[in-house]
């Protein structure tokens, strides 16, 4: 039976049901007809200045909303989105990629269409491989079909998939009969509870039990039932990178950030003499790792995340993470009397000194007490990153950073997609002047939509991440007037620091000032770096 939506339109409803109240894109010939669809829809379609800044926002507003989309034309667009893409794959982001393609009657003998690069499916095969479901919408009769498969897959696995749109197919109408009934995904239930029992005992035997918490538990939203779950027990909990912000950082029992060598060393010792190392979603990753600087003895783990479960060195298949979290939650677990030690705390107190040359520890021993709690930090790569893990912020889910993929460019884009996915909260933007230049044209973008993101721009040359690895002209770039900026988009103000009263000045001002966005230009020296950031690159060091 055919519907009355068209498969356009179908889409279109099947993400409004799914929570997308936004998608991300450029618009181009291919896709024009979905993107009159969208128009004429409850969704709002964002123009961004370029597609690369489009798929960061649509990763920023999954990672905050659970799903997410970019909608681009082929190829000149869909291709310009394979590093957002591969960043969602690898740090699981949940976007829906949309992409206009030729219509099918236009590919008839082959012809040598404009944006076409070898085949007509060439950019179906790039994205096959950066997505964990994809599909062409050539077949009318099985586009619904398609499009639940796909969709559900991104909500399963919390990873990017691709859908493309072949413009004479827009307005089709789709099979009614080829939708499948849902259908939840579950664990095993025998399998669910001998991993259960087994966890139970090594956890209730162990004396120096320890939660590492990570990125899963934000793609899942099972934030509360892990705070629920160290509320319960008294365990302590510390965060990886990419896991940043799982439960409130001033929580008692928040060890903070674990990442090896790089972190706190009081965390560090802590976690690495556990006996008993229960890993909940965590990736064991390079920069997770502390670029593997970390000593963690897989005997004692407990380790499970969406797609694998292992104890000790037992494995269990079909166990999702959201079942054994549950389980551990309503197991008769000991609460225990433990000492922690120093858990983070905020700075007493942040004295100017009048002229003095603003540093990157100065700096960012002010922000953690400007952070407030209705901000969101956006930490590019780089020095924002690694100096921006030890700020401490005050509620779940409010540091974003492609702290695995590192791509740069993300946050400023990203702070587009955040406030699109929660108009509450306010972003503070922290990224370095090489990542600026490549993605700072969205805020133009920031300027279109009225949005208010305070921006800080570690202005320090060209790449400082790479100088201690290997340093040489190809690490420096143009300086620009980063404050100048909001004259040319007509829009937001400017702020030029050097030194710590200018800071004062204008995060105070900033603070006040909710228009539109802020963008402080902070002049670094060049050679100044984080102590994170120091024995990061001292590691890294090696490989060159």
């Amino acid at each position: 039976m055919k519907s009355n939506d068209s498969i356009g339109n179908y889409l279109i409803k099947r993400l409004l049901e799914l929570g997308v109240n936004h998608v991300f894109g450029v618009p181009g010939d291919f896709v024009l007809g979905f993107n009159k669809l969208l128009e004429d829809s409850d969704i709002e379609f964002i123009n961004t200045c370029d597609e690369q800044g489009a798929g960061f926002a649509a990763d920023a507003y999954a990672r905050l909303c659970g799903l997410g989309a970019v909608c681009v034309t082929y190829c000149v667009g869909g291709l310009k989105i394979a590093n957002t893409t591969a960043q969602c794959f690898a740090e699981k982001s949940p976007v829906v990629v949309i992409s206009g393609s030729p219509g099918i009657n236009e590919r008839i003998k082959n012809p040598l269409l404009h944006h076409k690069v070898r085949e007509f499916d060439t950019q179906y095969k790039v994205f096959q491989e950066i997505t964990v479901a994809s599909t062409v919408l050539d077949n009318s009769d099985t586009a619904y079909l398609e499009i639940e498969r796909v969709l559900m897959a991104a909500l399963r696995y919390k990873r990017p998939v691709y859908i493309e749109i072949p413009r004479d197919v827009v307005y089709l109408k789709g099979n009614l009969d080829s939708i499948p009934s849902p259908s939840l995904n579950s664990s095993n239930p025998d399998a669910l509870q001998e991993a259960l029992e087994e966890a139970f005992n090594l956890i209730n035997k162990a004396e120096r039990p320890v939660i590492l918490a990570g990125v899963e538990l934000h793609r899942f939203k099972l934030q509360d039932t892990l705070l629920k779950l160290v509320e319960k027990t008294n365990l302590p909990v510390a965060e990886t990178l990419l896991g940043k912000s799982v439960i409130n950082e001033m929580h008692p029992n928040n060890l903070g950030i674990y990442e090896g060598a790089m972190g706190n060393e009081l965390t560090r010792q802590y976690v690495e003499e556990s006996d008993c190392l229960i890993l909940l979603g965590t990736f064991l990753s390079d920069v997770n790792l502390g670029i593997f600087t970390a000593h963690l003895n897989p005997k004692s783990f407990i380790y499970i995340t969406s797609e694998k479960a292992s104890i000790h060195f037992h494995h269990y298949e079909d166990i999702s993470l959201k079942d054994f979290l549950n389980g551990l939650l309503t197991a008769n677990l000991n609460y225990r009397q433990i000492k922690l030690p120093s858990r983070p705390q905020l700075p007493r107190e942040y004295t100017v000194k009048s002229g003095e040359k603003i540093t990157i520890e100065r700096l960012f021993e002010r922000l953690n007490l400007f952070i407030t709690n209705d901000m969101i930090v956006m930490a590019d790569v780089g020095d924002a990153l690694f100096a921006g893990a030890d700020l401490l912020v005050h509620q779940k889910t409010r540091f974003l950073s492609p702290a695995y993929y590192a791509s740069l460019g993300f946050a400023v884009p990203a702070s587009l997609g955040a406030q699109m996915a929660n108009a509450h909260i306010r972003p503070l933007v922290i990224v370095g002047d090489g990542a600026f230049q490549m993605t700072g044209m969205e805020l133009s973008s920031i300027v279109r939509y009225g949005l208010n993101p305070i921006i800080i721009v570690l202005n320090n040359l060209g790449y400082g991440t790479e100088r201690p690895m290997q340093d040489g002209k190809f690490n420096d770039i143009l300086l620009w007037n980063y404050s100048q900026l909001p004259s040319i988009f007509n829009g937001g103000k400017g702020f030029d620091i050097r030194t710590e009263d200018e800071l004062e000045s204008a995060l105070l001002e900033a603070q006040n000032y909710q228009e539109g966005f802020c963008l402080l230009d902070v002049h670094l020296d060049p050679q100044d770096s984080s102590l994170a950031l120091k024995r990061l690159t001292k590691a890294l060091s090696k490989n060159f």
